[in-house]
C-alpha cells in the first residue's frame, strides 16, 4: 500500500472536497484507481462493487489514509442492487455529486457465428444495462444540485474494430457511447453533466473474465503494428492515468463539457 500517493495527489482539484462520489467496479483496475484518485481529493467514495478482498482492500487503503469511504455489494446488472447502492451512498452522506459508471467486462470472445446467446446477454447486460441503471438512479438525487456522471466506454465500438470476437463488447461500448449522448442532452436542464471515456489498452485486471474460445482462430487477420500498440508510450496505459481524467471530468475544471467521448489510448486507436 503506497499512503504517500494517497496522501499526495497529482492533481489537485479543491472543487471536490466534501463532495460525495459513487463509483462502480471499484475494486480493482480504473474503478479503484479512480476511487483513490476522488478521495485523495476530498471526497466520499462509496464503492460500488461484489464484495471480495480486492473490494475490502481499496476501501481499507482510502480509510488508512484519512479518508471516507463505503462498500456497497452490488451486481450491476441487478436493478434492485443497484437502487439499493445509491441509497446506501446517499443515506450515508446527504448528497451525491459525481458517479462514475465504470463496471464492465469483456466476456466471452468468439465468432459471431459460435457466440452463445447467454454469453451475448451477459456481456450486454453488466456494460450496457449496467450503465443505464446508474444514470437511472442517478438522476432523483442529482437533480437539485447538478453533477457529474461518467461513463467508461472504450476505443473498441468506437474508433476501432480489429480486436476479434469481442462483437458484443464492443455492441456494449458503442451503445455506452450513444447513451451518454443522449443522456447528456436529456439531463442538461438539471445541469448534470455526462461524458464518456474511451480508453485503450490499460494494465487491469479485466482480463481475469475474460474467456478466449478456440474458434477465434478462424477469424483473425493478421494486423501489423509498430514497435508496441501505444505509439505514444510504447506500452499499456496505467489505471492512475485513466483516474487522472475521471477527478477532471468530475470538476468543474469541465464545468463546459457534456455528451463528449475523450479518447485516453496513447494514439493506440489511431494506427
Amino acid at each position: 500500500m503506497n499512503m504517500q500517493t494517497l496522501q499526495k495527489p497529482r492533481i489537485l482539484l479543491p472543487d471536490l472536497q466534501d463532495k460525495v462520489a459513487l463509483v462502480t467496479g471499484a475494486g480493482s483496475g480504473i474503478g479503484r484507481a479512480a476511487a483513490r484518485m476522488l478521495a485523495q481529493q476530498g471526497m466520499k467514495v462509496c464503492l460500488v462493487d461484489l464484495k471480495n478482498e480486492r473490494t475490502e482492500m481499496t476501501y481499507q487503503e482510502i480509510m488508512d489514509a484519512g479518508g471516507q469511504s463505503i462498500i456497497a455489494d452490488t451486481d450491476v446488472s441487478d436493478a434492485q442492487r443497484v437502487a439499493q447502492a445509491f441509497e446506501q451512498a446517499v443515506k450515508a452522506w446527504g448528497r451525491l455529486d459525481v458517479v462514475f459508471a465504470n463496471a464492465g467486462i469483456n466476456g466471452v470472445l468468439a465468432p459471431i457465428e459460435d457466440m452463445k446467446e447467454e454469453d451475448w446477454d451477459q456481456t450486454l447486460a453488466v456494460n450496457m444495462k449496467g450503465t443505464f441503471l446508474c444514470v437511472k438512479n442517478a438522476i432523483p438525487h442529482m437533480k437539485e444540485r447538478g453533477g457529474s456522471i461518467i461513463v467508461t466506454s472504450s476505443i473498441n465500438g468506437s474508433r476501432k474494430f480489429s480486436n476479434f470476437g469481442m462483437s458484443a463488447y464492443s455492441t456494449s461500448k458503442a451503445g455506452q457511447v450513444a447513451f451518454t449522448k443522449m443522456a447528456a442532452l436529456e439531463l442538461a436542464q438539471y445541469k448534470i453533466r455526462v461524458n464518456a471515456i474511451c480508453p485503450g489498452a490499460i494494465q487491469t485486471n479485466i482480463g481475469e473474465n475474460t474467456l478466449h474460445t478456440p474458434e477465434l482462430d478462424k477469424i483473425k487477420i493478421p494486423v501489423k503494428y509498430p514497435q508496441g500498440s501505444q505509439p505514444l508510450e510504447h506500452a499499456p496505459g496505467q489505471p492512475e492515468q485513466v483516474a487522472d481524467l475521471v477527478a477532471f471530468l468530475a470538476s468543474e475544471a469541465s464545468s463546459h463539457i457534456t455528451g463528449t467521448q475523450v479518447f485516453i489510448d496513447g494514439a493506440e486507436s489511431l494506427l
